[in-house]
């Protein structure tokens, strides 16, 4: 019974509980930057290389294309694909990065602990203790 005590103590730490929701939101959000960035950024990259965004390649071995119209036996760097993943990342950073920055804006700022009054040391104390009883 103890160790489900234990475990209930753990997931309700609020970091943990954060990283739940970061997680949650984040999986959520990537859907409509991936449609943003295939919708929208990818056509207008496009026009700049004149093609499918998506599409580029390098191609390194050309193959053979068969009867029903398909390649096949190509070798070809993909980085048209990489690109439009590279930007769906830096879309998801910036923004998760600016959320997080305005929740941390809206929390209570801890307030610092009252520092301790200056006095003697125990040391010194000891020292006027003995100091007193040995007068008497």
């Amino acid at each position: 019974m103890g160790m489900l005590k234990e475990f209930k103590e753990f997931a309700m730490k609020g970091n943990l509980v954060d990283i739940a929701v970061g997680f949650v939101m984040g999986a959520a959000f990537n859907k409509i930057v991936s449609s943003f960035t295939g919708g929208i950024v990818s056509p207008l990259v496009g026009l700049i290389f004149k093609s499918d965004f998506k599409g580029l390649k390098w191609v390194i071995n050309e193959g053979v294309v068969d009867e029903t119209g398909e390649v096949i036996g190509e070798v070809a760097v993909l980085y048209g694909d990489f690109l439009t993943n590279l930007v769906d990342f830096i879309i998801v950073a910036a923004v998760m990065f600016m959320m997080i920055k305005a929740i941390n804006k809206t929390k209570k700022k801890e307030v610092p602990a009252p520092v301790a009054p200056k006095g003697p040391s125990q040391e010194e104390l000891l020292i006027q203790i003995r100091d007193l009883l040995a007068k008497k």
